[in-house]
């Protein structure tokens, strides 16, 4: 059985929170990753930035939309969600730009595991953690299909 200590990325290219978009989209171009990892002081991950939430910040500014009945105003779209994407596409920071609370696995993750995570929930990097939830690795799409050609 392929686990994700087997295949994965160890020497991972990361960004901090306070680090300028600008900076940190520059860093995934000149190393060709879809993803890095935003880590704090201690190696510890608190979110994830992609290539697709730096592309959030060129979408137009969402308009709620409302729907009324009996001159009452009922909104279709979450408060919570229309603000959240305002965040992303006003960001000057990768902590405002970068999804928090990453999925994450441990490097005894099995491969089917990994597969279905990034087929269910859409995603394209995930970070490595250690029993003390230290990042060790990374794992991406492109670490999956290595596996299928034979060596």
């Amino acid at each position: 059985m392929i686990t994700v200590q087997d295949i994965m990325t160890r020497e991972v290219i990361t960004v901090t929170p306070d680090m300028e978009i600008v900076a940190a989209a520059k860093v995934l171009m000149d190393n060709h990753i879809n993803g890095a990892p935003v880590v704090n002081e201690d190696r510890q991950v608190i979110g994830i930035l992609c290539r697709d939430d730096l592309i959030s910040q060129q979408k137009e500014l969402p308009l709620p939309s409302f729907f009324v009945v009996l001159d009452g105003i009922i909104p279709l779209s979450s408060s919570k969600h229309i603000e959240k994407e305002m965040e992303k596409i006003a960001a000057t920071t990768v902590r405002h730009a970068m999804t928090a609370d990453p999925t994450t696995v441990t490097e005894d993750t099995p491969i089917e595991v990994i597969a279905s995570l990034m087929v269910d929930k859409k995603i394209h990097t995930i970070p490595v953690l250690d029993k003390d939830d230290v990042l060790v690795g990374v794992i991406g799409k492109e670490d999956i299909l290595r596996t299928l050609i034979p060596k």
